[in-house]
């Protein structure tokens, strides 16, 4: 299926990456993505915060116009 990624795949990834960054840089490289991850996770809670806080004051000023 598309969008699934099975133990040999992954082993091909992983091989390949190693191959082309060398043992040397892996540990850094997954750091970075590591932070990267982070912080995309970060801006999208952020985002997600924002819509509801705005969601629930356009709710409490249709509550007050209907009164």
């Amino acid at each position: 299926m598309f969008g699934k990624i099975g133990m040999g795949e992954l082993m091909l990834v992983l091989c390949i990456v190693l191959l082309i960054f060398g043992p040397s840089k892996l540990p850094s490289l997954a750091k970075s993505i590591g932070q990267a991850v982070k912080e995309f996770r970060k801006g999208a809670s952020n985002i997600s915060k924002e819509l509801d806080d705005l969601s629930k004051e356009d709710d409490n000023k249709d509550n007050k116009s209907e009164k």
